[in-house]
């Protein structure tokens, strides 16, 4: 009687594969699927516009590791008639023009991609309860220029502050901006100002982002008949909002383009954002940086674009266009003890 050890390779019974084909990287092309816009987010379900109407949509398998964010183009198969009960499959996420992302901090290596496709951002903020905080107002600017976008201040509450010592602080950014006002002893009374938002959001894709509390809510409610953002309150003893926004989504104006909603942010990082995307938006100080030492910071003392303004290179306005590019540089560093002070 042999060893019950005693065994070759002929011995091993091999099970078949389950799988009746060979597995293929090639992934089908879906050439009839249909393009369509995503203007909401909400628990693994993607709300997409096509031409007349909208289609409830899941994630294809092959893109589970695919961010898909409000303004993203999208292919989509499947039940496409936008039916009650009905859900279509994304295959495809579209080329982005442009891409609005951030971190959770400066130091955080992975990036939260907000908006897609927007060429603008709106900051709202509000002139007095809750204070405006510039630094946050900053890092919100830097991360418009490093999306591509145009930035727009939007200035609430005039009713309660005057705005003029508050835009001296921007001046020399060229940044454009709107001031608005409403009583805030009348509940939905009308917003003084509104006309001229209008006029600068429309036909554009705008996104509003702001913390809670700035009254951002309440000018969505006023520019999108129906809109029904909920809107929040001032805690009287933090100077801080309430988040009535859960999820960003996108909603067309009726003057044309459309305007995207975002919650209430308190920290905007900027880990993801190169410094040299920044002076690329100050061209009169970016030819004098070919002068300074390798590795410049442009904000220390062997900078050389001191010189290039003291030369008179940058123009009239250079010392305070340098002084602003100082401090957009500084907020994206970091250098500042509270983010969104």
């Amino acid at each position: 009687m042999g060893s019950r050890l005693d065994y070759d390779e002929s011995s091993i019974r091999v099970r078949p594969s389950p799988r009746s084909r060979p597995r293929t990287k090639d992934r089908p092309a879906h050439k009839d699927a249909v393009v369509g816009m995503v203007i909401g987010v909400d628990r693994g379900r993607w709300t997409c516009l096509l031409d007349d109407h909208t289609v409830s949509g899941m994630r294809a398998r092959e893109l589970r590791r695919t961010s898909i964010v409000v303004g993203d183009r999208v292919a989509l198969v499947g039940d496409t008639s936008g039916r009650d009960g009905t859900l279509a499959r994304i295959v495809r996420v579209e080329d982005r023009d442009t891409l609005l992302r951030r971190t959770a901090d400066d130091t955080d290596p992975v990036e939260r991609v907000l908006v897609a496709n927007a060429d603008q951002l709106a900051i709202v903020t509000a002139l007095a309860d809750p204070e405006p905080r510039p630094r946050m107002i900053d890092r919100c600017l830097v991360a418009a220029y490093d999306a591509g976008m145009d930035p727009l201040l939007v200035l609430t509450k005039a009713d309660l502050a005057d705005p003029e010592p508050f835009l001296t602080q921007y001046v020399s950014l060229g940044v454009r901006h709107v001031i608005t006002s409403t009583d805030g002893d009348v509940a939905g009374a009308p917003i003084e100002g509104l006309h001229r938002v209008h006029e600068l959001l429309a036909d554009r894709m705008t996104v509003l982002v702001g913390h809670s509390g700035v009254g951002k809510s309440t000018l969505v409610n006023a520019l999108v008949a129906g809109a029904s953002r909920a809107i929040g309150h001032v805690n009287a003893v933090t100077g801080r909002g309430r988040h009535t926004s859960s999820s960003a989504i996108a909603l067309p104006l009726p003057s044309g383009g459309w305007v995207v909603d975002t919650p209430g942010v308190r920290s905007f990082g900027l880990a993801h954002v190169d410094a040299d995307s920044i002076i690329h938006h100050f061209p009169e100080l970016e030819d004098g940086t070919k002068d300074c030492p390798r590795g410049c910071s442009h904000d220390e003392a062997e900078c050389g674009l001191d010189a290039w303004v003291e030369g008179g290179h940058a123009g009239p306005s250079g010392r305070s266009r340098l002084e602003s590019l100082r401090r957009l540089l500084r907020s994206r560093a970091g250098d500042t003890d509270d983010h969104d002070s």
